[in-house]
């Protein structure tokens, strides 16, 4: 579809389910994928594995996140560029960020693989466990230059109105990950280094496919002379900086909780908090498949000064988003064991008992989950990168952190208690943003 009547005319709850909808199932496909990743490694290769995959996996999200800042933050100014009539200049910082992530990729894929050892042993790691971890972060660095990309293309091609075509690009990728893993685990029998491989295949094969419009001059953006400026640099910085804030704080806040976990429970406990991420990386990608899928329309009516449709598209996604995260809280809270049994099949009474309290204490976080996650896609949308990075370094980084001290006395229930605490906080400091911001929020329209 045209994304100028997509975005511009097309009315706010229509427009939601078109675009939106779309967003939330790709997003689910990948989230499937990445539960099936852990099921394979879990049910194939055993619980070390699984707990060295979920030791790895922080450093495999660093590894993307330089790549997401740059996908992100070109992203609002394209969409506000386009909004302004500006094309040009809209291709110009398309151009220049699909080299930048390529660059990025290679620098801080070398980085990685370089000091895997050194920072697996850093979380209190050996033995097997840590050669297991170094083996699968290991593949993730070598393939970085030619995956990191697919990150920014799916946005690209929903800037372009190519919706359902990002949609099944990222089915695709889930399907064909999955079906290499089940090779390459099940059938050839290779180690935990095949998991990774068969992600990064999927991977880039699908960043081959994504860019065939836009090679091909089909797309609405298209590549040009690239005209390197500071000041675009500088924009994109900043419009990608909450994202890779909250990839990066999220991540430090994984391995702190990780190298305490080594400490209090050992292997057991870290394969509960890994369980615990696998199931908030089934819910998250539905909130952000929602509410990112939203992000080129608003930051086009931002642009072309359409402030009424941007409050009608946004209050759309808040109104999804609160019935997405209630809607798990009742799904984890009632399903606890069989969740914990889908990833440890060998699960016995140690483990059961305690992912079952966990869940259950987990599943609080989605209570009020949804407000931050929504303020914070809204603020990123309408180019106001401080008050999103502070919710998401706030909600990733400090709160967690605080919280960790706060609740150090009730030692693994603490820890489990700490996303819970994390979300009401966040949720409390966004809508004290809102109403700070209320005024510019509530503009009238006026003519671009």
């Amino acid at each position: 579809m045209n994304s100028t009547a997509l975005f511009a005319k097309t009315p706010p709850i229509k427009l939601f389910f078109l675009a939106s909808i779309p967003g939330a199932i790709s997003m689910l496909a990948s989230a499937l994928y990445q539960t099936i990743d852990g099921v394979f490694v879990g049910q194939f290769l055993g619980k070390t594995a699984f707990a060295a995959l979920n030791l790895a996996m922080p450093f495999v999200i660093i590894n993307f996140s330089l790549a997401d800042l740059i996908g992100v933050g070109s992203a609002v100014p394209i969409s506000v560029c386009l909004g302004k009539k500006r094309e040009q200049e809209a291709n110009n910082i398309f151009t220049c960020s699909c080299l930048m992530i390529v660059a990025a990729g290679v620098l801080i894929g070398s980085i990685l693989f370089a000091a895997a050892p050194l920072l697996i042993e850093m979380m209190g790691a050996e033995g097997a466990f840590a050669d297991l971890a170094v083996q699968y972060l290991r593949v993730y660095a070598l393939c970085s230059p030619v995956t990191t990309i697919i990150f920014a293309v799916d946005n690209y091609l929903r800037i372009c109105g190519l919706i359902r075509g990002s949609m099944f690009l990222n089915i695709l990728m889930s399907v064909l990950s999955a079906v290499l893993e089940f090779l390459f685990l099940g059938v050839f029998r290779w180690g935990i280094w095949g998991a990774a491989l068969a992600t990064c295949s999927g991977m880039f094969i699908c960043a081959v496919i994504a860019f065939i419009p836009f090679f091909r001059g089909k797309a609405l953006l298209r590549f040009c002379r690239p005209r390197f400026k500071g000041k675009m640099i500088r924009q994109i910085v900043a419009c990608g900086s909450p994202n890779f804030l909250n990839n990066i704080a999220g991540r430090i806040t994984s391995i702190l909780m990780n190298a305490i976990l080594v400490r209090l429970g050992g292997e057991t406990a870290v394969s509960v908090y890994g369980i615990l991420m696998f199931a908030e990386g089934f819910i998250q990608p539905l909130l952000y498949g929602m509410c990112d899928s939203l992000q080129p329309a608003v930051g086009y009516n931002w642009g072309a000064q359409k402030f009424s449709r941007v409050r009608a598209i946004e209050k759309c996604c808040f109104i999804a988003s609160g019935i997405v995260s209630l809607l798990a809280v009742f799904v984890i809270a009632l399903f606890p064991q069989q969740i914990t049994k889908l990833f440890v099949a060998d699960a016995g009474n140690e483990i059961l008992n305690i992912a079952v309290v966990a869940l259950r204490l987990f599943s609080l976080t989605y209570v009020t989950r949804w407000v931050s996650f929504a303020t914070q896609s809204y603020m990123l949308a309408i180019e106001k990168p401080l008050p999103a990075s502070l919710i998401s370094v706030s909600t990733a980084l400090f709160l967690p952190v605080i919280l960790v001290g706060a609740l150090w006395p009730l030692r693994l229930t603490g820890i489990w208690l700490n996303f819970a605490g994390t979300s009401l906080l966040a949720a409390v400091l966004s809508l004290l943003i809102l109403i700070k911001l209320r005024r510019e929020l509530k503009r009238p329209d006026t003519e671009a």
